[in-house]
């Protein structure tokens, strides 16, 4: 069985995306430590003046401090982020191909109104999949699964509990995972290659690694030969 373990993200690009199609289990990895620099709660679009940052703000009280798991990672309730966010995007992708084919799903995706960071970013994600016609593949979250050790014996012990016999990862893991591990463990590994043909893009020169809505807004749904090639 094919598995992948991935921090959750917010709203992420179509590498991303490209993983979870590959997987029969997709794990969203929320049992590690939030990085506040990272793209957890963090993404960007394009615009007229190029790209731009979406941040969805977080109770950020003793996130290092006190090493909070991205589980536990709080919304502040009262913060007009979401509709920001909305405006941004809906300004930005007025004159996109596909506009009126994608403005229903950010609609969708920010008329949420979750308290956990972990929520709203699984849940989008999972939604955006489905939109994008991954069906088979099964999420799961890694809180659910009690799990102890750290770094690679982590993971190899998900992979053990949710019976992965096959994990593919990110590229950059290359140079630092241990692969006896996992070769003991009876578990072969495969590394992505983010080799991604450009697609047409607004307000000129192509810029690459964009949240994947930029994608979709340009492409529609129907946009997985720019992703995982022709089905």
């Amino acid at each position: 069985m094919k598995a992948v373990i991935l921090q959750p993200s917010y709203i992420p690009w179509r590498g991303f995306f490209h993983q979870v199609q590959k997987a029969e289990i997709f794990v969203h990895y929320d049992c590690v430590q939030y990085d506040k620099h990272g793209w957890r709660n963090r993404n960007r679009i394009k615009t007229s003046q190029g790209s731009q940052w979406l941040t969805i703000p977080v109770v950020t009280k003793g996130c290092v401090k006190e090493g909070k798991i991205i589980k536990d990672i709080e919304i502040p309730q009262n913060h007009s982020w979401s509709l920001k966010h909305y405006n941004s995007i809906k300004q930005s992708y007025t004159k996109s191909a596909f506009y009126k084919e994608i403005l229903p799903l950010v609609e969708e995706i920010y008329s949420r109104k979750d308290k956990m960071l972990v929520d709203f970013t699984c849940s989008t994600t999972e939604m955006i999949a489905r939109k994008l016609g991954i069906q088979k593949t099964k999420f799961i979250r890694s809180s659910d699964i009690c799990v102890t050790g750290s770094k690679t014996d982590r993971v190899i012990e998900i992979l053990k509990k949710i019976g992965a016999t096959h994990y593919i990862s990110g590229p950059s893991a290359k140079d630092y995972i241990e692969k006896d591990k996992f070769a003991d463990s009876g578990i072969s590994l495969e590394f992505m290659s983010y080799d991604y043909t450009p697609y047409p893009q607004l307000h000129g020169i192509f810029e690459p690694r964009l949240s994947v809505l930029d994608l979709l807004f340009n492409l529609g749904f129907d946009a997985g030969k720019y992703i995982w090639g022709e089905k």
